[in-house]
């Protein structure tokens, strides 16, 4: 750990125990905290979003916000973030294979999606590449949320595309009115012979004081899959290949087209350990976590499908180190009426291995990140808050595949939110301010980087209304204007990347990427049915991309990134609607239609953009159980860029049964499902890898989970 990182931990680490004094005794939280998930505690209302300056009903809500919590999270629960969210209006996912797959929000994903562990970024390198894993894990997540739309921007400048925000109970927020609080989770899934265990135990220490401990460990073998690893077009240029004079170095072409039923390479190994401490008194809360993360996963393999193509099977091999902070203070001023800091710092390390198990590229990482929230006391129909926000990264490649300089990055924000609410209008406003600068670094031996230092200033703002039309109905619109710095690896990137093989080149010279974006929401609820639509426009000026040159270097097709205009839109429609009751069961039947649409002006299609999907389920909720059917149709992608192939749509049909064999109010639940039932061979556009890595097949999974 370096010595400004460790200094700043270190004084972090000072101001919260020097603050344990002043939050005097235990008392309850006040009711808009979120509490823990648990037989002793009350849930977080799903219509309540707690992502955000502001707390707010989902109902009220100015952007696009998904929340997935309870039996929900743990039938969608998969090894990746990006994978437990795929169902999720609005959302799909890079898919680069199991264990490496992000989310993609609105069709935009990488630098342009932040995902967050209880307002706070990750700490990884996943931004930088699709093979790169996100360390989060949903085994351990009580809720996840989703902003998609201009809130998410008071997260940093990079959020253009959205936020997800996995909330985990590791620095305790209330003090169990037990002798301890025990939540547990098991699961096994048939694809991937998935065996995943997960427990959180929160103890009372008296005084206020409320210790964590928690783990998960999860092993995978090869993914199942419904055919054919490679795509139809690639099977036939791989028999065709075949057919050749092959070199002693070709690859056995007409093997490669063979490989179906499993997905090699895709295997993996991750554990996950954690302790926290927290004080919870009358005036406020203040806690501290460490956690560690250590996995080794499998990249399915790029197959070669003709003469001069390389062809590995790397793995990773991943560790982080993270402490997380949070203080909470209840000021009860006229001004502020409480303050939020939250803190982490994360040292974080993966290994690219050959198939030999030597390293052959190290990524190091170590960053820091601190939010302040300050929120204004109400006055009348006006409330509102205020905060700031740092971050800093060093970031670090070496190895024969190191496309990316030394370099480091340092940002500061400061960020407003502001409410009116009246009788029947919610009106909102937001503003974040951002300077940040970024630095190349390169080693001696790292001749073919430039040395180079940019800084930017970024604003960034956003307006909406909503109206209450009737009491469970509301319609608002907002407008923002954005701005984005770029990233380290779109300014220095200039060497061979394995992951994504690519030669990729960056641009030092590029501009802050600006966009103008519109949306309109209408939503609704009632005793029998829910309802959401939203429609949304962006339009960027600079928006940053990668172009495939037509070149080639090192063996590998060169992508350039450049900057021109382009413009995304789209909508996302979901509902439910109960169509009879028994008693106390009911019957009722879900959707939800998502599309996007995306042009970058000379260029054409973006790239890796999700096309049209529906899914529509049926169901019987009970007391005891819950029953549902679903099939899912996502549509061939045939607007592509010319980087790309087309990907044919694909149809799921998937079923669950949620059981509670002693009701609701006890702690014991199971969850059996099946998925994919009739083993399609399914290919996500927006995955690098789709012609390479299908979906899972036929899939049956079973979770038990415990809480008490």
């Amino acid at each position: 750990m370096s010595i400004k990182y460790l200094a700043a931990t270190a004084g972090t680490a000072g101001l919260i125990l020097a603050a344990v004094p002043a939050l005097g005794q235990t008392v309850p939280l006040p009711d808009d905290a979120p509490q823990q998930d648990g037989a002793h505690h009350d849930a977080p209302d799903k219509d309540i979003v707690v992502t955000g300056v502001l707390q707010s009903s989902r109902l009220d809500a100015l952007s696009g916000v998904a929340v997935v919590q309870g039996a929900d999270l743990v039938a969608a629960t998969r090894p990746s973030i990006g994978e437990t969210l795929a169902h999720t209006p609005g959302v799909s996912a890079t898919s680069f294979g199991p264990s490496a797959s992000r989310p993609v929000l609105r069709g935009l994903q990488g630098e342009r999606v932040r995902v967050l562990t209880d307002g706070i970024g990750a700490v990884d390198v996943s931004n930088t590449s699709a093979d790169h894993a996100t360390i989060v894990n949903p085994l351990l997540a009580e809720r996840i949320e989703v902003l998609r739309g201009p809130q998410s921007l008071l997260y940093g400048s990079s959020a253009i595309g959205g936020v997800v925000n996995v909330i985990d109970r590791r620095i305790p927020n209330a003090v169990p009115e037990s002798p301890f609080h025990l939540g547990a989770i098991a699961s096994y899934g048939s694809a991937a012979n998935e065996r995943a265990a997960a427990a959180a135990m929160d103890v009372p220490l008296g005084g206020g004081w409320v210790g964590h401990l928690d783990g998960s460990y999860l092993k995978t073998d090869d993914l199942r899959i419904g055919g054919f690893a490679l795509s139809p077009k690639l099977r036939r240029e791989a028999l065709a290949s075949a057919l050749l004079p092959a070199g002693p170095d070709d690859a056995d072409f007409a093997a490669n087209a063979a490989v179906s039923g499993k997905l090699p390479n895709t295997a993996s190994e991750t554990w996950n350990a954690a302790v926290g401490l927290a004080y919870i008194g009358e005036k406020g809360q203040i806690g501290v976590a460490y956690s560690h993360y250590d996995s080794l996963y499998g990249i399915p393999i790029r197959f070669a499908t003709k003469p001069g193509q390389g062809q590995e099977a790397p793995r990773l091999d991943v560790a982080q180190d993270r402490v997380d902070a949070r203080v909470q203070l209840d000021l009860g001023g006229s001004l502020i009426d409480s303050a939020t800091f939250r803190y982490a710092f994360g040292d974080y390390r993966h290994f690219e291995l050959e198939e030999t198990g030597a390293i052959g590229t190290a990524f190091y990482d170590q960053g820091m990140e601190g939010r302040l929230e300050l929120k204004q006391a109400k006055r009348g129909a006006w409330s509102g808050a205020i905060g700031g926000q740092f971050l800093l990264r060093d970031f670090n490649v070496i190895g024969a595949e190191a496309f990316l300089p030394k370099n480091s990055t340092a940002q500061l924000g400061v960020f407003t939110l502001q409410q009116l609410e009246l009788d029947r209008v919610k009106l909102e406003g937001g503003v974040r301010f951002e300077h940040g600068t970024v630095r190349s670094q390169p080693r001696p031996e790292q001749v073919d980087f430039v040395v180079a230092s940019r800084s930017f200033d970024t604003l960034s703002f956003s307006g909406g209304a909503a109206l209450k039309l009737s009491d469970g109905w509301r319609i608002g619109a907002n407008v923002s204007r954005t701005a984005r710095a770029p990233a380290a690896e779109e300014l220095f990137s200039n060497g061979p990347h394995a992951g994504t093989e690519a030669f990729e080149i960056g641009n030092p010279d590029f501009k802050v990427e600006k966009s103008w974006g519109g949306e309109l929401i209408l939503r609704g609820r009632g005793d029998d049915y829910r309802f959401e639509a939203s429609a949304y426009h962006t339009w960027f000026s600079d928006f940053i991309y990668q172009d495939l040159t037509g070149a080639s270097q090192d063996g590998l097709p060169v992508f350039q990134f450049r900057q021109a205009d382009a413009k995304y839109y789209g909508f996302e429609v979901e509902g439910s609607v109960t169509l009879a009751r028994f008693g106390e069961t009911e019957l009722a039947v879900d959707g939800l239609v998502d599309y996007v649409h995306a042009t970058i002006d000379g260029s054409g299609p973006a790239p890796r953009i999700p096309p049209l999907r529906m899914l529509g389920g049926i169901g019987v909720k009970s007391k005891m159980f819950d029953v549902r059917g679903e099939v899912e149709r996502v549509t061939g992608q045939n607007r592509v860029s010319n980087q790309e192939t087309a990907t044919p749509g694909f149809t799921l049909v998937n079923a669950e049964l949620n059981v509670r064999p002693w009701g609701t109010e006890r702690p014991l639940s199971f969850t059996l499902s099946a998925n994919n039932i009739f083993d399609v061979d399914a290919r996500r556009h927006a995955s690098v890898l789709k012609d390479y890595a299908p979906l899972a097949g036929r899939d049956f999974r079973i979770a038990a989970k415990f809480d008490f």
